[in-house]
């Protein structure tokens, strides 16, 4: 899958530990980097359904047309796609589900 980021913040992060880890902390800066390590070794959204511990799901809401997947604990990645064949994805930002 083609993967791009909204901000380079985010590219940073998954390009520096350090970065990550000053963002979000340790535990949730690794589970970052394999979550977009999956994203580039799916060949498209498909893919993501079949493995069961990313809960990848679509999103309701002001966030429909997005997609999230499970980081660690409450932390989520949402993603949106640029194609209808989901093979172009797009890391929107990396959140606390429902914000608490």
């Amino acid at each position: 899958m083609r993967v791009t980021f909204r901000t380079a913040e985010l590219l940073e992060a998954y390009t520096t530990h350090t970065e990550a880890v000053q963002l979000w902390g340790p535990q949730v800066a690794r589970k970052y980097v394999q979550r977009v390590d999956a994203l580039y070794a799916a060949d498209s959204a498909d893919d993501l359904f079949k493995i069961p511990p990313l809960r990848f799901h679509p999103l309701s809401g002001d966030k429909e047309g997005k997609y999230a997947l499970t980081v660690h604990d409450r932390t989520r990645l949402i993603v949106s796609f640029e194609d209808q064949a989901m093979t172009q994805v797009v890391v929107e930002e990396v959140s606390k589900h429902y914000d608490d």
